[in-house]
């Protein structure tokens, strides 16, 4: 099992107020920030070069979305520990077809840092 002092993290996210937003939520409850990237090819390329422990993924992002970058990185990766983030209407659109964790828009500081603690428990 990992704990929070050494699980690094990738954040996707084309708003860098976003990204932000999430570095300072995880840092503040001990997590290693890695790297961002702003659409779903630099994710990718990112989750491929530094193999985060989680990655942090918005769903509606320029060129290739979130979901088809979490679908590419599990498609080499089996054991990838990815997290899709986004909107309500965004997010319920996907529940039905996906089993990730999910965090919903607007970020709320204490559900960010429980489903990255869940999920950094599998």
């Amino acid at each position: 099992m990992q704990t929070t002092k050494n699980c690094s993290v990738l954040i996707a996210d084309d708003a860098p107020f976003m990204r932000s937003m999430l570095r300072s939520i995880l840092e503040i409850g001990g997590y290693t920030v890695i790297a961002e990237a702003t659409d779903g090819a630099e994710a990718v390329s990112k989750y491929r070069e530094l193999r985060p422990a989680i990655t942090l993924m918005d769903i509606v992002m320029p060129g290739k979305n979130g979901i088809e970058a979490a679908s590419e990185i599990m498609s080499h990766d089996a054991g990838a520990k990815v997290v899709l983030c986004g909107l309500r209407q965004d997010t319920l659109a996907t529940v039905d077809r996906l089993t990730w964790d999910i965090i919903i828009k607007p970020y709320k500081a204490e559900k960010v840092l429980e489903v990255v603690q869940k999920v950094s428990r599998r």
